[in-house]
Formats: structure tokens, C-alpha cells, sequence
């Protein structure tokens, strides 16, 4: 059985390198001409791409093995108001140097679109833009070359009930293209739907479940975690990849929301030991502020706290079969 640590950013903290610089709306319609807007989206775009290139870099040299690529790569890429920016053709070169790195190391590389994206909203026009900023994950995959790429959802809101809202996922999530679906994976939340809840979904569509274990401890329905692990586990049979979690530490009291800068290695270490009895492989997502800064600090605490683990290296753990 391997664990394997990976970590989450938009910029490496330690020298402030970001893959997610913007550009608003407002900014872009100031410039002059139409081809000084597109000049200055192509600026930002590749400016951003030659940084993720450089995370990346890092990441291997460190031994790391999955990351998660922000949804900010390319600045105003869905914007309905934005109609010439053709930056898949225009990078299809950049994206191609990418996707070669990612998969020539190895790289285990997911995204995550943001909370603006509900399939089980009952607005027509957050389901259509939902389905444009997936599309545009869908494609970002295609034109790495990278069939192994997965995005990571949540279920969505409550409104009108749990009831109702789940029908309305059920619906949408069933229109919405099988290359993007293909593509989805979910994630239990903080506030609306429990893990539980999650997993149920997931059997009944046939697709993997990200388990967040710090968002199951602030809102589970009174279930406890350790005897559903099994079955979220068993979600990713058949898939390529091993299942994910995402783990964090909160930023105060257990229940607080926000994530805290540094994960709490004693609780990560309690997580993992309810793991080890199941015997399957998992990628683990550190969640924590302070990104790469805080999955070092992780190593270094869980390395002296259990000197008896056995590192593959840096980042992967192996527990033999007893």
C-alpha cells in the first residue's frame, strides 16, 4: 500500500512564481485597440503558463507526484464578452511543452472549478455557464494530451431541499456531454451535502468521490467517516488513478471553514491509520495556505513522529502487508 502527498497553489510561496495572474474585464476593455486587448491577454496567459511550468519543475525535483493546476491559467478564458481570444491556438505550442513535461514525469495533475459552478442549480444560465468553464477544463486536458485528467465538483446547493436538489443534479449532470462527465469527480462539502449523501450519488452514477475529510468533520450528519471509507474507496474501481482525498487543517476550532496555513500532522497521521487496515493505494491532497511551504513542514513532522514508516521518498509512504 502507497500513500503519496501532493499539494494544492497558484503560486510557489516560497518565490512568489504564480500560474493564476488575471486580467479583469474592466482592464481589458481600457486597452486602445482589439489587437492591444488580445496582446494583453496573451502576455498574462503566457506569462502564467511558463510559471506553471516552473511549479511543476519544482514539484518533481521534489519529488512530488500530483498537483492541482488553478482554474486561473488563462485570464477572461470564458467570458462571454471576450469572443476573439483564440488562446487554444494561439498556445497550442505552450500547452503541448506542458502537457509533454506532465507526462514524461509522471504527473498526477487535476483541477478543481470553482464554486460558481453548479450542476444542480435551478438557474438556466449558471448551468450553462457551468457547462462552458467545463468544457474549458475538458479541453485544457485535451491539449496537454493528458487522458488522465479529472476535475473535482461539488454536489451544489440545497435549494428547494436535499430532495429536490438532487434531482436537479441527477437531470443536469445526465445533459451535460460525456467528455465532460467522463472528466467529473465529486466532493462532499462543508455545508451542504454530507459525505454520505456524496457517496449515494456517486454509486448511482458510476463515478469516483473525492473524500474531504476536514469538510466531513464540519458537516457529516452525525455519520461517522471510518466505516464509509471502504465504499468511497471502491468508487475509483476500474479508474486508472488511485482514489483521492483532501486534507486540511482548520484555521481555529475543529469546525471552522477556513483552511488553516499548516495541516496538523497528529490528525493527519490518526487519518492515515484508519487507512492502512484497507490496504489500497491512495494520493492524498494537502489543502493548507501555505501550499508547498506547508506539505514540507507535513513531511518533517510525520517523518519524526513515526520514524517507523517507510519513505519511497519525499512524498510517498509505503505500509507492507503484515
Amino acid at each position: 500500500m502507497q500513500i503519496r502527498l501532493g499539494y494544492v497553489a497558484t503560486a510557489l510561496k516560497a518565490v512568489k512564481i504564480t500560474s493564476a495572474s488575471t486580467v479583469t474585464y474592466s482592464t481589458y476593455t481600457k486597452q486602445s485597440t482589439d489587437r492591444d486587448k488580445l496582446e494583453k491577454l496573451q502576455k498574462v496567459a503566457v506569462s502564467n503558463v511558463n510559471d506553471l511550468h516552473k511549479i511543476l519543475e519544482y514539484t518533481v525535483k521534489n519529488n512530488v507526484h500530483f498537483y492541482r493546476i488553478t482554474s486561473a491559467l488563462i485570464p477572461l478564458a470564458t467570458h462571454p464578452e471576450v469572443t476573439n481570444w483564440e488562446f487554444r491556438r494561439i498556445l497550442k505550442m505552450d500547452f503541448e511543452w506542458l502537457g509533454n513535461f506532465i507526462n514524461n514525469n509522471n504527473l498526477r495533475v487535476d483541477t478543481h472549478p470553482d464554486e460558481s459552478n453548479v450542476i444542480n442549480s435551478s438557474k438556466e444560465e449558471v448551468i450553462k455557464n457551468t457547462a462552458k468553464n467545463l468544457q474549458f477544463h475538458a479541453n485544457l486536458f485535451k491539449d496537454l494530451s493528458y487522458p488522465l485528467g479529472k476535475m473535482v465538483l461539488h454536489i451544489g446547493g440545497k435549494e428547494g431541499g436535499k430532495l429536490a436538489a438532487t434531482e436537479r443534479f441527477f437531470k443536469n449532470f445526465n445533459n451535460l456531454p460525456k467528455e465532460i462527465t467522463d472528466l467529473l469527480i465529486f466532493e462532499n462539502d462543508d455545508k451542504s451535502f454530507t459525505t454520505k449523501e456524496v457517496l449515494n450519488i456517486c454509486k448511482e452514477i458510476n463515478v469516483p468521490m473525492v473524500l474531504d475529510v476536514h469538510h466531513h468533520n464540519c458537516n457529516n450528519g452525525g455519520d461517522e467517516l471510518e466505516p464509509m471509507l471502504k465504499d468511497i474507496f471502491e468508487t475509483w474501481e476500474g479508474q486508472p488513478l488511485s482514489p483521492k482525498v483532501h486534507f486540511s487543517s482548520p484555521k481555529t476550532g475543529e469546525k471552522d471553514k477556513k483552511h488553516a496555513d499548516y495541516i496538523d500532522a497528529e490528525s493527519f497521521i490518526e487519518f492515515i491509520e484508519k487507512c492502512i487496515p484497507l490496504g489500497i493505494d491512495l494520493d492524498v491532497m494537502i489543502e493548507a495556505k501555505l501550499a508547498e511551504l506547508s506539505l514540507h513542514k507535513l513531511l518533517d513532522e510525520v517523518k519524526a513522529l513515526k520514524p517507523e514508516w517507510l519513505w519511497l521518498d519525499n512524498s510517498t509512504i509505503e505500509f507492507l502487508e503484515i
